[in-house]
């Protein structure tokens, strides 16, 4: 009955007795309570919603202002004092020193009379509102009940930031956890935001107490490492592989964050390089580029709207020919813009969107070459999940943060074949070496596939991984967007992703993933020993031939004309003496040029094509018709036209 008028503030005295349609209410509403909760449930309600002493609701709020403490940390002097201000909260410290000692003989445990009379003193005498009130996954019951975060005691917090007569239990991954409570007693709906969410009942997050806290720890020991460096805000997700259910959603920094209240998890930043995963896999699937694929980091110009794109490494520093392999380990930039290229800016679009980054709305055009390198808009929340497809080998499922949240709408977006690869290349500790040395936080004692990412003038640092279980998504920077100060991928995020990815497997292994059907290894040597010789995986059919180890598909290239290129037909030239060269380098074998899917010939010798006005794909193909390079041009223009007064 006395959670009842707790749930339902129409049902509180105000200063006169209840009227008869209150009390019949009050006992409707307490039936219902009592049909759908047990009795440790209604007790741990009532102790998450009962005034304490002054305006502090909830024995969790009462002692950390009262005592400074968690629930779990008080002692049986302290814990008798508020057991005893829950009859009288605003009793003197002499009556609430004297039902104290009379609840604690009355239980027969053992509690000094001093020790009990000064806890009274304290809690008597504390200011009201003093101590921090702790919230351990504010942003997530906010996202639970949807309002906004909030400052003072509510219904609305999670089990990891309170008691209940289960807490001696340590929650299970995919265990649900109690958030907040109301019911509903009238046909209408209820006004109260909080109230309209939970008007079937309780409703359970899917968060663990102990991930969050320890996510919430190395989140602020790593940010307080590095303020120093203009770094005060970072946010951390982590969800179970098979599930999806969220353990862990720190969506802000707390007292160092500028804006407490914005949601790190669910903003959108820069993505920096932890798009190029993507980008690869796309490749892999389409066939046109495998681990071993070689491809340029020389200087590149992409004609752009506007003029010319010019990306860079991170370093500033170029390497020539590299693998496929080693171009996403080392997170090369010119190798990335050539791969997008190859897929073309559309279709990785398309492809991302279909892995849930709902935020890219616009064409491939409009991202441009940049796409590859992090120009679009991302959450960490379409991150995390995104590389937990991978983890998954190419599934894709929605997160779950409630309980009851749905979790169908499986769909595949990568084949289990690419998934494999490029989770091999994340996990390569020799490859991530070429830019990170193979001391780094990327490096763990067990099998993770790891990416990192800066976004432009280091105003985003993002580090995300998977093991065979978890995945678990950190961001790190400023949300009024202040660029931070030499911080990269290993000395922001990365230091608390490995941090909490170690914890996770404290006691439990990950081992690599079993090799797919599909996928085959095969030694390949490499033209001018670029690289050293290795045995690399292969989505089957893409493998080298054994006639020719030493080729890698890749190599030979398009070199006019340049990828995004626009011809203007000169309205001077008669249009059957108008002509555009294609020309290819390094041609080896039975090449062919493919222009809009028709056939052009042998590709040894320069081409010579009469232009047509429009858009057009140029390919370049081998025997088996596997496409070595593609580029996109556009012919505009052509005759004058003659104004109507010289006609």
């Amino acid at each position: 009955m006395q959670l009842a008028t707790l749930v339902d503030p129409d049902l509180a005295r105000r200063g006169a007795p209840r009227t008869l349609h209150q009390k019949w209410r009050q006992v409707r509403l307490a039936w219902r309570i009592e049909a759908r909760w047990s009795k440790a449930e209604i007790l741990e309600a009532y102790l998450n919603r009962v005034s304490v002493r002054g305006e502090l609701e909830g024995v969790g709020a009462a002692a950390s202002v009262l005592f400074g403490k968690a629930p779990h940390g008080l002692d049986t002097a302290e814990a008798a004092v508020l057991a005893a201000l829950l009859r009288a909260p605003n009793a003197r410290a002499d009556t609430v020193t004297r039902r104290a000692l009379t609840l604690i003989e009355s239980q027969q445990v053992a509690a000094p009379p001093d020790t009990v009379r000064a806890a009274a003193v304290r809690a008597v005498e504390a200011p009201l509102g003093a101590v921090p009130r702790v919230a351990l996954a504010p942003h997530a019951a906010a996202r639970l009940v949807g309002s906004q975060p909030f400052d003072r005691p509510s219904a609305a917090t999670t089990s990891a930031g309170r008691t209940s007569p289960r807490e001696g239990a340590k929650p299970g991954h995919g265990q649900p956890s109690s958030v907040a409570l109301a019911t509903t007693f009238d046909a209408a709906p209820p006004a109260d935001p909080l109230r309209h969410r939970l008007a079937s009942g309780a409703v359970a997050s899917t968060l663990d107490g102990g991930v969050q806290r320890v996510a919430i720890d190395s989140l602020r020991r790593h940010l307080l490492a590095v303020r120093a460096e203009r770094v005060r805000d970072g946010a951390v997700l982590v969800v179970d592989n098979t599930t999806g259910d969220v353990l862990a959603y720190v969506g802000g920094s707390g007292d160092l964050s500028s804006a407490r209240h914005v949601d790190g998890i669910r903003a959108r930043r820069q993505a920096g390089s932890t798009l190029k995963p993507f980008v690869y896999a796309l490749a892999l699937d389409d066939r046109v580029l495998t681990a071993a694929s070689l491809l340029e980091d020389t200087p590149l110009d992409v004609p752009v709207a506007g003029g010319l794109y010019r990306p860079r490494n991170y370093d500033e520093g170029f390497r020539g020919l590299v693998s496929v392999r080693t171009a996403l380990a080392a997170s090369l930039n010119v190798p990335a813009v050539r791969a997008l290229d190859l897929v073309g800016e559309e279709a990785a679009v398309e492809r991302l969107r279909r892995l849930g980054f709902d935020g890219l709305r616009e064409s491939g055009d409009y991202y441009g070459p940049s796409m590859a390198l992090g120009s679009a808009d991302v959450s960490l929340w379409e991150l995390v999940n995104a590389y937990r497809t991978l983890a998954r080998g190419g599934v894709w499922t929605p997160l779950r943060l409630a309980a009851d949240d749905p979790a169908d709408g499986e769909r595949r977006i990568y084949s289990e074949r690419a998934a494999f690869v490029v989770s091999s290349i994340l996990s390569d500790r020799e490859s991530h070496s070429a830019t990170f040395g193979l001391e780094n936080p990327l490096a763990t004692r067990f099998w993770t596939a790891v990416k990192t990412g800066t976004s432009k003038e280091m105003r985003d640092n993002w580090c995300v991984g998977y093991s065979r279980r978890y995945t678990v998504g950190v961001w790190v920077g400023n949300f009024d967007g202040e660029p931070m100060r030499n911080v990269s991928g290993v000395t922001g995020a990365a230091p608390v992703w490995a941090e909490v990815m170690a914890w996770l497997h404290r006691a439990a292994p990950s081992a690599p993933p079993a090799t797919p059907a599909g996928v085959i290894a095969a030694s390949v040597a490499f033209p001018g020993a670029v690289e050293p010789a290795r045995i690399e995986w292969f989505l089957a059919g893409t493998e080298p031939r054994p006639s020719a180890p030493a080729e890698a598909s890749g190599h030979p290239r398009i070199v006019a004309p340049v990828s995004g290129a626009i011809i203007a037909l000169d309205p001077d030239i008669p249009p059957e003496r108008e002509r555009v060269v294609f020309e290819a380098a390094d041609t080896r074998g039975a090449l062919h040029w493919m222009l809009d899917g028709q056939d052009l010939g042998a590709a040894r010798d320069v081409h010579v094509w009469r232009p047509t006005r429009g858009a057009h794909v140029l390919v370049l193909i081998d025997e088996a018709a596997r496409v070595i390079d593609r580029v996109r041009f556009e012919v505009r223009g052509g005759a004058r036209t003659t104004p109507a007064r010289e006609r």
